[in-house]
């Protein structure tokens, strides 16, 4: 058997790294997964194998599964999608995973302030999923696996989601998707 021409480089607790990983087998795709510690990701040759960041997902979608539901090419759907990955690389990146790269790792950041940003935007998504069951459209997309991982493990972070029924509802609907893994869990923080 030949080995997959796919090599996903990150960390099993990485949010970035878990959400290329759903996407792979979600689309079945074959992949070898190749550990990089941080001093690795953050060479000059880590990022030069890694141009695309958080465009990696539309990359996958578009080349493995042109004219998917992953990626819808409707255009007020594709704007939706969109609108939900600019979503995850600002207030989910600078809210609930900065909070918990700062909680679990002294990661160097604001944490107060990547708390009252992960708040304003739970409340956004609580209030945007009591109407519906995905993000960006009727059905799971790039959007929902974009979101989700820094989402699912804010309370790593100190960002508890116990008031947030239709958050947690979503959290399930994403789990539940056909070959779903999840990340190792992190410790959660007490309460202060």
């Amino acid at each position: 058997m030949s080995s997959p021409d796919i090599t996903l480089h990150g960390t099993e607790l990485s949010g970035h790294a878990h959400r290329v990983e759903l996407l792979l087998r979600m689309l079945g795709l074959p992949y070898r997964y190749a550990v990089a510690p941080a001093a690795v990701r953050s060479s000059p040759e880590f990022h030069k194998l890694n141009p695309l960041r958080n465009a990696i997902l539309v990359y996958l979608a578009k080349r493995y599964a042109p004219g998917s539901r992953w990626l819808p090419e409707e255009p007020a759907a594709a704007a939706q999608v969109q609108r939900w990955l600019s979503i995850a690389a600002g207030e989910v990146m600078y809210g609930p995973a900065i909070a918990r790269m700062v909680t679990q790792w002294s990661f160097p950041g604001d944490l107060a302030r990547a708390k009252q940003i992960a708040a304003v935007l739970l409340r956004f998504m609580n209030e945007h999923l009591t109407t519906r069951s995905f993000l960006a459209a009727e059905h799971a997309t790039i959007a929902d696996l974009a979101v989700y991982s820094y989402v699912a493990h804010a309370p790593e972070g100190g960002i508890p989601l116990g008031e947030y029924a239709s958050v947690l509802a979503w959290l399930r609907r994403v789990e539940a998707l056909p070959h779903f893994k999840a990340i190792p869990p992190s410790p959660i923080p007490a309460a202060t």
